[in-house]
């Protein structure tokens, strides 16, 4: 039997007592854990003590470069295309990315947008796409290569290859109560996305009700160390801080989210979405060499959805197809006259979740007609008896677990009332 370098107890106690791992221990430990040699409840350890002590950031990018090596790497070298490529940090309502890939590839550039399945009030974009019947999330290389080559943007999931270590660590920290540690969150993030082999990487790193990022501050810490990890590693790496104070458009759900989405490729859709469609759009062409890209004209001229719906097709989906209706729909009333001056993300995220549309284990589920359409925002006058939103699911017996989660997450007031809304869309820029 093989002599182990180091005494996982021992680095343990290191990290316990508020010291710095070397590049050494910290290789042999992604390592070790891979293969099974340190056992689980000794990484809950160690995971802690990097909750509650954190990292220097050397130690974060050797964790990053640890979790990229112990899987392999996607090159796009002979592509002939320029990549870049965008993530989110998470939230309600956040569809950006259908919209996003298409517009951003009609440019010319190429767009590798490896996704996820939602967990908890966070909807996934793989969970939104398979509403499209006949849509399929899993792809060889080589159909992912040809259709990046033919298309120019493919969304997909990420192989089990990518970063193997930092999914059997996620996995643990989502029991471990351990998510929020910055360190992880930036190595787990940034060890897929440059593992990926993308040229360039927007950044969309929310705060507010809906993140997981709460404070402002805590968002920009958390936007700065992704972007240092991305250009150490030599992945051009711009972030955007935006809010999630309230949910983002004016749906929540699988199914109704892509109809939204499609609404702004056809040149409509809610403000907000478009506002940060196009800004992250500016962002991930100007990485690409395009800085002066007519984003604007490309989503009302039709490129972005012929764009789409190739994207569509070469999954396997049908972009005419009519997407999964609800069985039973509720709406919730204005109970007085007034205006709409809160409407808290998180909560409408909860609700959504409740009613079947995300899942609380990844084995779960998820109901693609469920979810919530939001008929105001905050700033919207209302009269008693207009409803304020709708409710949808194929389990009646879902409402009642839905409308508690909502108790206290919206409020009417005066005219002249402040509006709770946490400030602009796009708060600030990293990078």
């Amino acid at each position: 039997m093989a002599v182990e370098a180091f005494d996982v107890v021992d680095l343990i106690h290191t990290k316990r007592d508020h010291g710095a791992l070397t590049a050494a221990q910290i290789d042999w430990l992604v390592d070790a854990y891979t293969r099974g040699y340190v056992a689980d409840e000794q990484m809950a350890a160690m995971t802690m003590a990097i909750f509650l002590n954190g990292m220097e950031r050397d130690e974060i990018r050797d964790l990053t470069l640890a979790m990229i090596a112990s899987g392999e790497t996607l090159s796009f070298d002979g592509l002939g295309k320029i990549t870049t490529d965008k993530h989110s940090t998470g939230g309600v309502g956040d569809k950006i990315t259908l919209p996003l890939a298409p517009l951003v590839a009609s440019f010319g550039v190429a767009v590798p947008q490896l996704s996820g399945r939602g967990l908890g009030h966070t909807g996934g974009t793989l969970d939104k796409l398979e509403s499209i019947p006949g849509w399929r999330a899993a792809l060889s290389n080589d159909e992912f290569y040809a259709q990046l080559r033919s298309v120019g943007a493919v969304i997909c999931a990420a192989g089990t290859g990518l970063a193997p270590a930092d999914g059997k660590l996620y996995s643990l920290r989502d029991i471990t109560g351990t998510v929020e540690a910055i360190p992880l969150i930036a190595s787990s993030i940034m060890s897929k996305k440059i593992a990926e082999g993308t040229a360039s990487l927007v950044l969309d790193v929310k705060f507010g009700s809906g993140a997981f990022m709460k404070d402002p501050a805590r968002s920009r810490e958390l936007a700065e160390t992704m972007v240092r990890l991305g250009t150490d590693a030599g992945v051009k790496t711009v972030a955007l801080l935006t809010n999630m104070n309230v949910p983002l458009g004016l749906t929540i759900g699988n199914a109704n989210e892509v109809r939204e989405s499609v609404e702004v490729l056809a040149g409509g859709g809610p403000a907000d979405v478009v506002e940060l469609t196009l800004a992250l759009a500016r962002e991930m062409l100007a990485l690409a060499g395009q800085p002066d890209a007519d984003v604007e004209t490309a989503l009302a001229d039709g490129r972005a959805m012929d764009t789409w719906r190739s994207m569509i097709s070469a999954q396997g989906g049908d972009p005419d197809a009519a997407l999964p209706s609800p069985r039973e729909s509720q709406p919730v009333l204005a109970e007085r006259d007034g205006v709409l001056v809160a409407q808290e993300a998180l909560p409408f995220g909860i609700a959504a979740w409740r009613l079947g549309a995300g899942r609380a284990r990844k084995q779960d589920p998820v109901h693609h007609a469920a979810g919530i359409d939001l008929l105001a925002k905050p700033g919207d006058t209302v009269v008693k008896g207009q409803p304020l939103f709708i409710m949808h699911t194929d389990e009646p017996a879902r409402f009642d677990r839905a409308i508690e989660a909502l108790t206290g997450a919206y409020r009417i007031g005066a005219v002249g009332d402040p509006v709770e809304n946490g400030g602009p869309l796009v708060a600030g820029r990293v990078g």
